[in-house]
Formats: C-alpha cells, structure tokens, sequence
C-alpha cells in the first residue's frame, strides 16, 4: 500500500489485493421498464448489453394505468374506457414486439399490465424473480426538487433489488448507440465497464455493498474505487483523527479474499457530498457509479439522503447502480 496521498481535497490510498476466490456476479433476470418514450428507450441498449453479457433474461413491461390513458385521450367516459384500453393494450403489444425484433436473438418475457403502475412491476419483480432493474429517467430539475420521474421514483424507493439508471446527460464511450428501427436480430452494443466508482456512507450494510461492487470490477476487469464523502469538515485542521477514522473504514470494507486485476483505490473526499461524488466520476472516467439507498420507510434518516441519490442519478454522464440496504 502506498503512503496516504492528499491531493486537494482529497485523501488517496490505493491497495492490491491479489487473493483468495472471489464470488461471481449472478444477473439472471434484467427487468426494462417502459413506457416507449424516448426517455426509457435509451435505457433498452443498456439492459440489452448487460443480458448479452451474463446471458440473462430480458424481462420486458408496459403498465397502462387509467390515469395515462385519460391523459392521453383528454378525458373519456367510462363507457369508452375498456375500449381505449383493448386498443391501448394491442397498441402497447405492437410496440414490444418491435422492441423484441432488435434484440438480436436475447432470451425474453414481455408484460402489458393494466393499473397501478408500482403494483403491477412488484407483481412481475416477485413472480419472475428479477435481479436487476433498468430505467430510464429525465433528470429534470424544478423549484430545488429532482423530478426524476414518477415512475423511476417509485422504482427506486420500493425495489427489492439493484436499479440501474440511464440518465440524460450520458456521454461518451457510456452512451450506447440506439438500436436502428430498420434492422432485424442487431446483436446489441457490448457494456464496456473499465472503472466502477462505489460512494459510501458507511450504511449497516456498506460492507455487501462493497462486496457487489468489487463482484461487479471483478467480472469486468475494471478499477474500482471506493468514496466517502465527508460534508461536515471545518474542524478538521485540529483533528486528524476523523479523517483516519473514515480512511480505516473504507479499508475495511474491502473483502479481504478479493481478486482483482487492478489495486483498489480508497478516496475521502470534502464537501457537498454530490458534488464530490460527480467529481471523482469525471475526474476518473469512470463507467458505473453505485450508490447505496435506503428503503421508502427509512429515506429520511440516511446520512446519504435522496436529495444527494437524485442529483448524482440526473446530472452523471455515466450510468448510476443504486443498491437497496
């Protein structure tokens, strides 16, 4: 291990480990949620990579709920209501199997639901045992308040299991290219993933946190670096020992049997601890951020709130892993 490196405001370690077996990532179910907007779509390339990948199965779902249906029409009487829903519904059929002639021969399960949009995708998370879920999200921003999109807001307070984000303003060798509309059985883009990024706020269950992350640089050979942000600093110059507090926790969440191919990197970081987070992302390139989220009952008490999750999920050029403690 090198000597600690300040750098800005940064605190630096880096450790090798070159050990012991290391556990494998198992992605047998990827749930894509939809609602064929063009916000959502350029989620599909994503979950259609990760299944080519570790040869899952793609689980694809439209929920029409009586509230978007209205929407869309301007209003209805309930008489004209079942059918605008048979015509929704061989509407939204049309529009997958669209999705499912790009997917280049990826095994698949397609859903059209009808109702309360969270309910119906609990329902097919349960029965189909997903283990991955990726959506799309706007990222919009209005009056101090992340709009992130109903539909992801309630996938991401609620979901049993890891959501993968793809937010707007993903770029670069992160942006996947869109499946052509023209092409049939295109093999999808492969999911290059050459540095993971994991920001911890020392949750009960960092440790599995970190335990997933190193799985995931692991599988894909990538460097992996682990953040804690500290917001709460000024006192810092007369206190050494917070800081040698925080470095001796991130050390200790990394498996001590970890295989990788690359030394893990240990960085503490000072100040907003989005901002920081975005930071260290560009700075290093990185291809994946995971972050860790508490459950809907227990949001408001994580020292990482929502507030820091929604503004790293919208404004990061590269895809966001968000992991339920």
């Amino acid at each position: 291990m090198t000597p600690t490196e300040p750098i800005g405001q940064a605190v630096i370690e880096r450790k090798q480990h070159d050990t012991g077996e290391q556990a494998g990532t198992a992605i047998k179910n990827v749930l894509f949620a939809t609602d064929f907007s063009a916000i959502s779509e350029a989620a599909l390339p994503y979950a259609a990579a990760i299944c080519r990948r570790f040869g899952s199965t793609l689980h694809i779902a439209h929920v029409m709920s009586d509230t978007s249906l209205l929407m869309a029409t301007g209003g209805v009487d309930y008489v004209s209501l079942g059918t605008m829903y048979d015509a929704a519904q061989a509407e939204a059929k049309e529009k997958i199997e669209q999705i499912v002639e790009r997917l280049g021969g990826i095994p698949h399960r397609d859903y059209v639901r009808h109702g309360q949009i969270w309910g119906a995708l609990a329902e097919i998370i349960a029965g189909a045992g997903i283990d991955l879920i990726v959506v799309g999200t706007h990222g919009r921003t209005g009056l101090g308040k992340l709009l992130l999109g109903s539909v992801a807001e309630d996938i991401l307070r609620h979901a049993p299991c890891p959501v993968l984000t793809i937010g707007p303003k993903i770029s670069g060798r992160d942006k996947l290219p869109t499946f052509p509309n023209h092409r049939r059985d295109l093999d999808p883009a492969e999911l290059e993933v050459r540095h993971i990024l994991l920001a911890t706020d020392f949750a009960p269950n960092a440790g599995t946190h970190a335990e997933r992350a190193v799985a995931l640089a692991h599988s894909f050979g990538a460097q992996l670096t682990l953040l804690h942000v500290m917001e709460e600093y000024a006192e810092l110059g007369s206190r050494s020992a917070p800081v040698e507090e925080s470095l001796s926790r991130l050390r200790g969440l990394i498996p001590p049997s970890a295989v990788m191919a690359y030394s893990i990197e240990t960085v503490l970081e000072f100040g907003p601890a989005f901002e920081r987070i975005l930071k260290v992302a560009q700075d290093r390139e990185v291809d994946l951020i995971v972050l860790g989220a508490r459950s809907a009952e227990l949001a408001g008490t994580s020292r990482l709130p929502w507030s820091t999750a929604h503004e790293v999920i919208a404004k990061a050029h590269c895809p966001v892993l968000t992991l339920r403690d």
